[in-house]
């Protein structure tokens, strides 16, 4: 017995009726009409009619090949130039070794377990907050989906203090007068992700843009390991020593370990998965596997190359430690900073859909005067503020510490497990509930422990730079 979209109880006689009459319905609602407030309908993994909401974003249109692109994207961006200097630094070998190989692990294990429930009670659920609100109820919503515009918005303020600080390294490497200054260039940063974002209508417009932000990760990935690896073998002894006092040495390794969960930032995971083609929790673990295994090497060859060339004295900005000829630093920062804008999008991409769905800003072409003028105003508007606050504050290491602690570590670890737990509880015996159990108290702990840290990193420097530091 199944229910079709109209809400009427079909009995079907046999396996092959039933299959026939589902592709039948699924080939009818292709289309999204974003007018009329009707869901559509799919097959589902299992074979079931699954309904998924109204969306101004284009769904189950994209390869796992693509999506898997477009994980790898957010995990080799240029965020990754900083992780010798924010997680090595304060961690040491074996530490940040051992503890970015087991936030892959645990990372990869939590994000199996959102994809495997992104099609629960008969709905696929496109977005995070959904998926937690058909869970939880509409308290939860709330929360979820202010959790998740934190850990968002702070990700694309990283982002942009990113891009200004390649902007401003390719400056300095020609004039070194002090004249620009750091937040000069990030508002040069941000205005560029503006023009962007209003050029890409949604997630799956990125295509051949995914394309282009894996040659710019090369291209200041492998910048930056040849010249570390110069730099390592032409200079003598380094120091691995973890610097500071006791006491600050215990803040920094904790706000180290949010460092570790935000490099594997899976916090929109459900939106990423709404773009695959059906099946889509299967081709969602393909995509996954890939990110995790081939998708984190470059990852891990720029984090240990720069530690070990530098050792404690590696720069949060690995490409500010090197040293080599000029148009080779220049065209690093540059795609530097075009990889941050690219993967900005991604990260931005949950609030993009939500005002583009609200609104109805899906009707006709994309690039009409009305839509690109809602793109205009809304997408301006919110890169403002992003640039605003990145300019204000550009302490790029508290960043990531305060994302990890206030929204990496309840979203991708202490929401999963207790919603896997919540959806699949009747089917698991005392030891996978237990387990669960002990994930979610052991990174619930690690949340709060991560956002003293962070707290502590951020009243620490405000003490050393002023609001609007040229750092």
């Amino acid at each position: 017995m199944l229910k079709d979209y109209a809400g009427l109880e079909l009995v079907l006689e046999s396996e092959e009726e039933r299959s026939s009459l589902l592709r039948d319905r699924e080939e009818e609602l292709m289309t999204i009409d974003c007018g009329d407030g009707e869901s559509r309908v799919h097959v589902g993994d299992d074979g079931i009619a699954v309904e998924f909401p109204e969306t101004a974003h284009l769904i189950s249109q994209d390869s796992w090949f693509q999506v898997g692109f477009v994980l790898s994207t957010g995990v080799n961006s240029a965020f990754a130039l900083g992780y010798s200097g924010t997680i090595m630094v304060p961690l040491g070998w074996i530490g940040g070794v051992v503890g970015l190989v087991l936030a892959s692990i645990m990372s990869l294990y939590a994000s199996t377990l959102v994809t495997k429930i992104h099609e629960t009670g008969g709905k696929r659920h496109i977005r995070y907050r959904d998926l937690a609100g058909h869970i939880y109820g509409k308290k939860l919503y709330s929360l979820t989906w202010a959790l998740q515009y934190l850990n968002l918005f702070m990700i694309n303020t990283g982002y942009i203090i990113l891009a200004g600080q390649a902007l401003k390294a390719v400056y300095v490497l020609f004039r070194d007068d002090h004249t620009m200054k750091l937040p000069y260039f990030i508002a040069i940063a941000g205005f560029i992700c503006a023009l962007f974002a209003f050029a890409i209508p949604h997630l799956s417009a990125l295509r051949v843009w995914l394309g282009f932000s894996t040659v710019f990760s090369l291209i200041f990935m492998i910048t930056a390991c040849v010249l570390s690896l110069r730099d390592g073998i032409n200079s003598p002894a380094r120091d691995y020593s973890i610097p500071g006092t006791k006491i600050s040495r215990v803040f920094t390794t904790i706000g180290a370990s949010a460092n570790l969960v935000f490099a594997y930032n899976t916090g929109m995971l459900p939106e990423i998965q709404a773009t695959v083609r059906e099946p889509a929790v299967k081709n969602m673990l393909k995509a996954l596997y890939f990110q995790f295994t081939l998708g984190v090497l470059p990852l891990f060859a720029t984090t240990f190359i720069g530690y070990w060339a530098y050792g404690s004295t590696t720069t949060s900005y690995l490409l500010n430690s090197v040293s080599g000829p000029v148009w080779i630093k220049t065209i690093a920062n540059i795609a530097a900073c075009l990889q941050a804008v690219i993967a900005l999008h991604i990260f931005a991409s949950p609030m993009y859909e939500y005002m583009d769905t609200k609104y109805g800003k899906c009707k006709g072409s994309a690039f009409s005067f009305e839509n690109l003028s809602f793109r205009v105003l809304v997408r301006g508007g919110y890169l403002t503020v992003n640039t605003l606050v990145a300019a204000l504050i550009p302490f790029l290491g508290d960043f990531m510490s305060l994302t990890g602690a206030f929204s990496t570590f309840p979203l991708t670890f202490i929401l999963a497990n207790h919603m896997y737990l919540m959806v699949k509880k009747n089917k698991m015996g005392l030891p996978q509930k237990s387990w669960h159990w002990l994930n979610i108290v052991f990174f619930s702990c690690m949340s709060a422990a991560a956002a003293v840290a962070a707290f502590r990193l951020i009243i620490v420097d405000s003490k050393i730079y002023h609001l609007f530091a040229d750092l």
